[in-house]
């Protein structure tokens, strides 16, 4: 019998056209799709403007550098979450600052901010983690009055909401992923989300070199355009190849959130009788679009975490540890930081379990099988 995988990809054979389409085009590097695709993502998210680039990690790196962040600055994020968050801080020269995280949604709350705030501060890096939603008016309502940007790290959170619009509605920078674990893939790729004309204007052109005028623009130009390059600048542009799939998967956004919903209603069905483990939810004033449908184990559950994933695995299906702490990564030894228990909790006593939009439910029956047996007589 075949493995239940922790995570497919839903792709077929329209987004297998829409490359081709490209490819045969003749334009395969950032170009009109993009453009396309640009416009298409800043509509679904609420936002003005969207910056397609080739990474959530990217985006995060220009989110910086537009902001100003560098040396002597310091960025508050959780180290609960991927290690690119903290990374992005340390590109521009600034210093990541771990702070705790809510045992409920995973997220930096207020509180845990005002546990690191010093006069270095200059951002804050918010995590909508594993696609549900933070709580954003409450940490803007701590951050703004200090004069503190909130980045939105919304890697995870196509098509989940907040206070009943999209995740990223109104964000000073947003940024997004199109990694093929996201809910939308375009393989690799993300996009940055902002109303700021004037930043949005200087990430276009950050992304490609610190060009004045775009490559798509000159080969479109009758007269030739000998352009400039203003600033130093990077390589994070996104193909057009790739717009023309992530233009697909961005029309299915609604349909394959709506399945992954259902799907995690009748995982919240399955488990309830499963003593001392905690389904993740929606938070009271948002939705999620379980991206990772992860489930938390109390102290008194009969197996460790990684006891209860061995065995997960002989019997067929792979689920995968929660989120990771890059405080606890050989990357940040001997970085300082202040006692995160609540992290160091959801990093040990949190798995995520096998949730795609194929999925049927015979898997689903086996993931659950799977877990109830390896616990077994011990309930």
């Amino acid at each position: 019998m075949s493995t239940v995988p922790v995570m497919k990809p839903t792709l077929g054979a329209e987004e297998a056209e829409a490359a081709a389409d490209a490819v045969l085009s003749g334009w395969v590097a950032q170009g009109p799709r993009v453009a396309e695709f640009e416009a298409a993502f800043a509509a679904r998210t609420h936002a003005t403007h969207a910056v397609a680039v080739s990474s959530c990690t990217t985006a995060l790196h220009l989110s910086l550098v537009v902001l100003g962040v560098g040396p002597g600055d310091e960025v508050i994020v959780p180290s609960l979450s991927f290690i690119a968050t903290a990374n992005a801080v340390r590109y521009v020269g600034a210093t990541p600052v771990f702070a705790d995280v809510d045992l409920s949604t995973a997220a930096l709350t207020g509180k845990t901010i005002d546990q690191v705030l010093t006069s270095r501060t200059r951002a804050v890096i918010l995590v909508h983690q594993g696609g549900v939603p933070a709580d954003v008016d409450e940490v803007r309502a701590r951050c703004d009055p200090l004069g503190i940007a909130v980045v939105e790290d919304a890697a995870c959170a196509a098509g989940s909401t907040y206070r009943g619009r999209p995740v990223g509605a109104d964000a000073l920078l947003a940024a997004w992923s199109f990694h093929p674990r996201k809910v939308i893939t375009t393989g690799e790729g993300g996009m940055l989300t902002t109303d700021n004309p004037e930043w949005a204007a200087r990430l276009r052109r950050l992304r490609e070199h610190g060009m004045s005028v775009s490559a798509a623009e000159r080969h479109a130009a009758k007269q030739p355009v000998l352009e400039e390059y203003l600033e130093t600048g990077f390589n994070y542009r996104m193909t057009d190849i790739q717009a023309a799939v992530g233009l697909v998967q961005l029309r299915r956004l609604e349909d394959i959130v709506s399945r992954r919903r259902e799907l995690a209603a009748r995982y919240r069905q399955l488990l309830a009788g499963l003593p001392a483990a905690t389904p993740v939810g929606d938070p009271v004033y948002g939705t999620t679009n379980y991206q990772s449908m992860w489930v938390t184990l109390d102290d008194d559950f009969p197996l460790g975490r990684n006891e209860l994933l061995a065995a997960m695995n002989e019997a067929g299906v792979s689920p995968r540890r929660g989120i990771m702490a890059a405080h606890r990564e050989p990357a940040y030894a001997g970085h300082p930081h202040i006692d995160l228990p609540n992290t160091d909790r959801l990093t040990d006593t949190s798995l995520i379990l096998p949730l795609f939009h194929d999925m049927t439910m015979s898997e689903q029956d086996r993931v659950v099988a799977a877990l109830f047996d390896a616990v077994g007589g011990r309930l």
